[in-house]
């Protein structure tokens, strides 16, 4: 028995915000109130005093990239939720742009074992839509859901072919899984290297118009409407984008996207001194960009919250700009920086959490993402006052490649409980 207490427990799901104690009995959450905890210890009782703390339901990370088959070097599955555990989150969604491509039952049953030998967040792999993601023949999605992969997915690459999106989309709503799609039109974006507009032309670097993206967008909606398919926009990043959104969403079509935190907090004004730990892809746009993104996300045009952690080794960051890799990591600095947001007044605690928990429970269909009683114990204790600092000592990711790194930041995950159990503790 685990019991909480004290703590400030906060469940969108149910609008719930209260100082109460929470008792984990069995792998569940079983019951919680101002008095729930009273008089329970004894040897096998374990009181966490949660004081000041904010006690949510773990959170779930819609994108993530885990290495792992080929690039263990930069992340593998186990270092992975190593760093998952440490920022908070009980559930990650790895994609599939490894070495080889996640196309096959055997690739997807692998990632699963490994992730249930690790003993820590839980994994949730996305396959490829397509085989080896060359946007050409589809994979066999049949057999990759029953293997445990829980959508599918070309990310790093866009399915450009329209009949092979349709066909994708169809075939994915026949077998109920989710289709991420990273929308970028590659023709738009050959030999880009960062947004365009007035820092890719100072810098001369050529740009990724933010066009590239929204016409992706534009088509997939009228594709996913004809389909009827679960459509999910990852990583959203235009203003173009958003506006296309929120039309959808008004006349009620049942599509999802989710936002980075490097995409509400960072400009393009952030690659000024060159710096590749801030070239990702898509890449930081403009002000007007992040308003538009942090209004889409309070107002449920965009749905959630993704880290889109994605590590890199120093042989793929520290070169020339245009040789280095995109990406950076993200599921530990996730919390300091986000709260940033609700510091600024940007976003509600409840509406946070909310993007990181219950939100991506939803759109994904995992369990978690509540601390109703009889809920599953997916739980996350935050230190919103925490100081520490971003530093490679500090991480339990393989990798270090964020512009947020030597950074002294507040706010931290303490405490992190999946099932019942606790897989990390600070």
């Amino acid at each position: 028995m685990l019991v909480l207490r004290g703590g400030r427990v906060i469940d969108p799901a149910r609008g719930y915000d209260e100082v109460v104690d929470v008792v984990v009995e069995a792998g569940r959450v079983t019951r919680i109130g101002r008095d729930a905890g009273k008089g329970l210890g004894g040897e096998k009782v374990r009181v966490v005093e949660a004081k000041g703390h904010w006690v949510v339901p773990g959170f779930i990370d819609l994108h993530a990239h885990f290495r792992e088959p080929g690039f263990e070097y930069k992340e593998d599955i186990a270092s992975g939720l190593r760093a998952a555990a440490a920022g908070g989150f009980t559930g990650v969604c790895v994609m599939p742009n490894t070495k080889p491509v996640n196309d096959t039952r055997a690739i997807t049953e692998m990632m699963m074992a490994r992730g249930r030998a690790a003993n820590g967040p839980r994994l949730y792999p996305f396959a490829a839509a397509t085989v080896g993601s060359n946007g050409e023949q589809l994979t066999e999605m049949a057999d990759l859901r029953d293997a445990g992969a829980i959508g599918v997915s070309d990310d790093g690459k866009c399915v450009m072919n329209s009949a092979v999106m349709r066909a994708a989309l169809e075939y994915a709503r026949t077998f109920d899984m989710l289709f991420s799609q990273h929308c970028e039109d590659h023709d738009l974006t050959a030999g880009a290297q960062m947004h365009e507009g007035t820092i890719s032309t100072r810098l001369g670097l050529q740009g990724w118009p933010r066009a590239a993206e929204d016409v992706i967008v534009a088509r997939d909606l009228i594709l996913a409407e004809l389909t009827g398919a679960r459509y999910h926009v990852a990583h959203v990043s235009s203003l173009g984008a958003v506006r296309l959104l929120r039309e959808a969403k008004s006349r009620g079509m049942q599509v999802s996207a989710e936002v980075t935190p490097h995409h509400l907090m960072l400009t393009h004004e952030a690659l000024l001194g060159f710096d590749t730990a801030c070239k990702v892809n898509p890449p930081l746009r403009e002000p007007e960009d992040i308003a538009a993104l942090r209004e889409a996300l309070r107002d449920g045009t965009i749905d959630c919250i993704a880290t889109d952690h994605a590590p890199h080794s120093s042989l793929e960051k520290d070169c020339e700009f245009a040789a280095a890799s995109p990406g950076m990591i993200g599921l530990e600095p996730a919390v300091p920086v986000l709260l940033d947001l609700v510091r600024d007044g940007s976003l509600s605690v409840m509406r946070l959490v909310e993007t990181l928990s219950s939100a991506p429970a939803k759109v994904g269909r995992l369990p978690g993402g509540t601390l109703k009683e009889g809920a599953v114990a997916d739980i996350a204790v935050i230190d919103p006052e925490r100081r520490w600092t971003i530093s490679a000592a500090q991480l339990s990711s393989r990798s270090s490649n964020t512009p947020f790194l030597n950074r002294d930041v507040q706010g931290k995950a303490v405490l992190t409980i999946v099932g019942g159990n606790v897989v990390y503790e600070s």
